[in-house]
């Protein structure tokens, strides 16, 4: 068979061609060939988790906007790391046994903030608890004064929860973003970027820590493959939204 023939029969066969793709880049899967994960933490018990790398390249960015008096969920470690000058920090969380939080409410519920009243919300890692995230971002949204920022961060690729999983509810990505927080901010005022890349989010998943990963594996993002989404959202008077 000439190599007209060869090319002919290779175009006409499915099996040779994904047969050739295997072997021009194969898989070799070594530790991660298991069914089970390294880690059934994240990857906290083998160093940091892959998802925080992006949460805290984010807010290290945005640390200008964390300002003035701030909100955070659950406790306020992000907003003491990477805060700048903060006059006041307030910590939000449905669980009325945390002892961090100054304020007990559930963010779907629009009187759990006072309108007007916050120069930066930071919601980390959180909306995917929320049964009905909309009502959330209108909440924050509520609360943030003129010309305040909210800086979220949301997953796209992970686990269920281990510890919470019926209240697991969703998964993000950077096209929901932008429609979910556009709608309320508008499209002009928010700025939607997905982090991470296949190998970061097979990492992940496997349980693999960052540590684990190289800065220019880490570093690399790709679109299609978002380990966590991060929304900088900025809040505009009525009447320039109008304009």
């Amino acid at each position: 068979m000439g190599m007209t023939g060869v090319l002919q029969a290779w175009s006409r066969n499915p099996r040779l061609r994904q047969r050739f793709a295997r072997v021009r880049r194969p898989a070799w899967l070594g530790t991660l060939r298991r069914p089970v994960p390294l880690s059934q933490r994240w990857g906290f018990d083998r160093g940091s988790p892959v998802d925080r790398y992006y949460v805290e390249q984010f807010l290290a960015r945005q640390g200008s906007d964390i300002r003035g008096r701030v909100l955070e969920v659950k406790d306020s470690g992000y907003i003491r790391r990477f805060g700048h000058g903060v006059t006041r920090a307030d910590v939000i969380d449905i669980d009325s046994t945390n002892r961090q939080a100054t304020i007990i409410g559930d963010l779907a519920h629009p009187d759990s903030l006072e309108p007007d009243a916050y120069d930066c919300c930071v919601v980390v890692q959180t909306l995917h608890h929320v049964l009905h995230p909309r009502s959330a971002v209108h909440t924050l949204y509520r609360a943030l004064r003129p010309g305040g920022v909210l800086l979220v961060t949301l997953p796209s690729i992970t686990r269920v929860d281990p510890d919470v999983p019926d209240t697991d509810y969703w998964r993000f990505t950077p096209a929901v973003c932008r429609r979910l927080f556009g709608e309320c901010f508008g499209e002009e005022c928010i700025q939607v970027d997905g982090l991470g890349n296949v190998l970061t989010s097979i990492a992940f998943l496997a349980g693999m820590a960052q540590e684990e990963l190289s800065r220019d594996e880490l570093d690399r993002h790709d679109a299609a493959f978002p380990v966590i989404v991060s929304v900088r959202a900025v809040k505009v008077a009525d009447s320039k939204r109008e304009s």
